[in-house]
């Protein structure tokens, strides 16, 4: 394939092991690279399944074209203001199934909604390591009721266990694929899924709104930036980043990233921390390969 004959007008990144590295750093080469995108005419965006607040570091050190996608397209907010945009959250019911069924795993179970993080256990696994990435604590509760309030934007189930985090995930998927909770009493033939559940990590399963998934980002900046959708590339490392992948032109998966993951992409680059974002940018949207 010849890359220079490729026309990519927009790159839309994923966050976590992909534009930052293991220590959750932008690097200079990295922001380099973004610099060397704007001047070759290409947009850049960036999607997570982090809260707003814990992507405000990132919009302070390097230039967006785009509304920042939040809990993975749950919450489209301007790069400058951080005012919310857009916002999908789950139905009460089904949020409260969703916790149910996630707690019913053994899983820890945080959920965030407005701009808070709830969760039961201050002790539970990667507490301290999303601390760090969203730059704010989480509140400790008896019950959710106070965040099924407020209107859930994310559920999160947690565990060192990793197959059992995909067993999980499978669970979830089936049993809220039919557009409502299989235990709830209902006329509704809606067959759209009535929740997105994917891994963003070995140890996440994210829940969010069905809307609410990477896909949905590369239709939403589609549409809002005029560019198709064949002109997008994306770029990620978790399976949650292959729902970007199969609605993108093309795709870049990190070189860190699981087999599923690179097989779903376009192309693949060198590991997070071996500067696999800007060599997918020099190499792949800019056409400069490397000898």
């Amino acid at each position: 394939m010849d890359l220079k004959k490729e026309k990519i007008s927009l790159l839309l990144a994923d966050v976590d092991g992909t534009l930052v590295d293991s220590q959750k750093r932008i690097t200079e080469q990295a922001a380099g690279a973004i610099e060397n995108l704007e001047a070759a005419k290409v947009s850049f965006a960036i999607t997570s399944g982090r809260p707003p607040r814990g992507m405000k570091m990132i919009a302070e050190k390097v230039k967006l074209s785009a509304p920042i996608a939040a809990f993975n397209g749950g919450m489209m907010v301007d790069p400058n203001t951080f005012d919310v945009l857009t916002a999908r959250t789950l139905d009460a019911g089904i949020a409260k199934g969703v916790i149910d069924a996630i707690a019913g795993f053994g899983l820890d179970v945080w959920v965030y909604a407005g701009v808070d993080w709830y969760l039961h256990n201050w002790n539970a696994p990667h507490r301290e390591k999303e601390e760090r990435t969203v730059q704010f604590p989480p509140t400790v509760v008896d019950n959710f009721d106070a965040a099924l309030a407020q209107g859930v934007a994310k559920v999160v189930g947690v565990s060192d266990d990793y197959a059992l985090v995909a067993s999980a995930e499978r669970e979830i998927q089936r049993e809220f694929a039919q557009g409502v909770h299989t235990n709830q009493t209902t006329t509704s033939r809606d067959v759209h899924p009535s929740v997105s559940a994917a891994r963003s990590q070995p140890y996440y399963l994210d829940v969010t709104h069905p809307e609410a998934n990477k896909g949905s980002v590369v239709a939403a900046l589609s549409e809002l930036l005029k560019i198709p959708a064949g002109e997008i590339c994306t770029i990620g490392d978790m399976p949650n980043d292959t729902l970007m992948f199969r609605k993108s032109g093309y795709s870049i998966a990190m070189g860190q990233a699981s087999d599923e993951v690179r097989q779903a992409a376009t192309w693949v680059t060198a590991g997070m921390d071996d500067e696999g974002f800007a060599k997918a940018v020099e190499q792949y949207i800019l056409g400069q390969r490397s000898e």
